[in-house]
């Protein structure tokens, strides 16, 4: 099971997004496995098109609050 430091979530309102390295991304063709921070520059958000920079870590010092 994947720790909260790695997993991010979607900042956009009426979003809430997960990305969940586990899991990958199977919309964008991510495989299984794939941190947060491998992902291309250009992904977006699966559910809201919000780009990385509107995600935050679920655990950690960046973590959301």
């Amino acid at each position: 099971m994947t720790n909260p430091e790695n997993m991010w979530q979607c900042q956009v309102s009426n979003c809430g997004y997960i990305y969940n390295p586990d899991k990958g991304d199977r919309k964008a063709k991510i495989p299984k496995g794939t941190a947060f921070e491998d992902l291309p520059e250009d992904w977006k958000c699966p559910v809201c098109g919000a780009t990385k920079k509107s995600f935050r870590p679920l655990g950690g010092p960046n973590a959301v609050k």
